[in-house]
């Protein structure tokens, strides 16, 4: 009776550290890129529902927020977002740079040698993280730069 107890107190604890969506059982909310050039983002998750805007820029990164059959909603960076199909998004990760001219470093050391600076509204593809750092790369170039420099990963994920 006591073993019983126990598994009922832990299991509660348990389902609210992982919330998980009802379709795909992945982690919401979660990011994900747009893997076309453009996809249309409507008020509902379904074709009979209002176009609302069109995201414009592959490989942009998205967060997932809420899944509904084959939809799955989301959002920008600055919150913009709706309901779009799932066959326009890619389990690629990307990340946006938010700050202008970051620097780009050979290792996770700010006195490491300097590989590039990316620009503000940069799209890269995201690699490892540790905590503070993240390695990506745009454009032919790649190193680390801080965690804080980037819209698409949260601030405790850890990436091998």
């Amino acid at each position: 009776m006591a073993l019983l107890a126990i598994s009922f107190l832990t299991l509660p604890a348990q389902a609210k550290e992982q919330n998980l969506g009802p379709v795909t059982h992945l982690p919401l909310p979660r990011y994900v890129s747009l893997k076309t050039d453009e996809g249309n983002v409507r008020r509902g998750p379904s074709l009979t529902h209002r176009i609302d805007w069109v995201f414009k820029r592959r490989d942009m990164p998205l967060q997932v927020t809420a899944e509904h059959g084959h939809w799955r909603r989301v959002q920008d960076r600055d919150g913009a977002g709706g309901w779009v199909h799932y066959a326009l998004l890619s389990g690629v990760r990307t990340v946006l740079v938010e700050q202008d001219m970051i620097p780009i470093y050979n290792r996770p050391d700010p006195q490491s040698q300097l590989n590039a600076r990316f620009e503000l509204g940069v799209i890269a593809r995201l690699g490892e993280c540790t905590r503070d750092w993240c390695r990506i790369s745009s454009g032919g170039y790649r190193g680390w730069t801080l965690k804080t420099n980037l819209w698409g990963v949260d601030d405790d994920e850890i990436r091998d």
